[in-house]
């Protein structure tokens, strides 16, 4: 009864069942595990945030050139740095607790001669920056990366004001300022009044985003993969063994008529020959009148 098992076919269909299964196994035990990773990075990095002196995980505040470049260990960690503020710019378009206004961002000249990009703070739409205080100043706030054009809020078509960037970067502020720029900024812990500090964000792919919940997904995907191979399996088997049962009782179905082949036609009835008149049936010529009549 399942002697189709051993065909070639079937041969065929129990390989690729066999590498399938383990393969879509394994690309989501890897999904899981990418997951898992930025959870735990997330987590990491959580425990990384410090308080004004020291995080939750007992990391003080280092001098800024021992925390570069920023990595996924040293972004958030409380960096200090001492110099006197230059230029002032506005960041506009940034939210903070669902309200729109503009990150306050400063450049500190350090005493090494490179601008540090210092966030002062959150300024709500229509509110005028504070001036930063003169004379020397030594700064503490987290650490965070350069911002790209995929960082949320960042505007990067160009076209704002004077006075305005779109984006925290070495890149766009190079050009803005005179002398070298840290490719790094920092945000301050305590905001001077009438700005809001801006809390650090999470190291890119640390956090738990929208694509970290992606690798979740395409771990459920896999798995059903896996389940999707298996009934497919069931189901072929189930029907050739039903196959194989009815012909072993005779019950097998007739097979059908060649597609295009036509049934024998009848051959046409032939109607019944009518007998033609022919020459013996012509009707007869009057007979001659007698010789002896005419004499007679």
């Amino acid at each position: 009864m399942y002697r189709f098992l051993t065909t070639p076919r079937w041969w065929g269909i129990n390989i690729f069942v066999l590498l399938a299964i383990p393969f879509c196994i394994f690309m989501g035990t890897w999904q899981l595990g990418r997951f898992e990773d930025r959870v735990d990075s997330h987590q990491e990095a959580e425990a990384r945030r410090p308080g004004p002196d020291a995080g939750a995980g007992g990391a003080k505040a280092a001098p800024l050139d021992e925390l570069l470049p920023v990595t996924k260990e040293t972004s958030g960690r409380h960096a200090t740095a001492s110099g006197q503020y230059g230029e002032q710019f506005l960041v506009p378009g940034r939210e903070l607790d669902g309200r729109t206004g503009s990150y306050v961002l400063t450049l500190l000249r350090t005493d090494g001669g490179k601008a540090l990009p210092v966030v002062r703070g959150w300024l709500p739409e229509g509110g005028r920056p504070p001036l930063p205080p003169s004379g020397e100043v030594t700064v503490t706030g987290a650490l965070q990366a350069s911002e790209n054009s995929g960082t949320k809020g960042v505007h990067a078509a160009g076209g704002l004001p004077e006075g305005q960037v779109g984006m925290i970067s070495a890149a766009s502020l190079v050009n803005l300022v005179p002398g070298d720029v840290y490719d790094a900024w920092v945000t301050l812990t305590d905001a001077p009044s009438g700005l809001t500090p801006v809390p650090a964000a999470a190291a890119e792919g640390t956090g738990l985003d929208l694509k970290a919940f992606q690798n979740l997904g395409y771990t459920g995907e896999w798995f059903a993969f896996v389940g999707f191979v298996l009934f497919m399996w069931f189901r072929l088997f189930r029907r050739e063994a039903e196959a194989a049962r009815d012909a072993a009782l005779g019950l097998a179905p007739e097979p059908s008529p060649a597609a295009g082949a036509r049934p024998p036609s009848r051959p046409p009835s032939r109607a019944p020959d009518t007998q033609e008149p022919s020459a013996a049936a012509e009707p007869s010529q009057p007979a001659e009148p007698s010789r002896a009549a005419e004499l007679s």
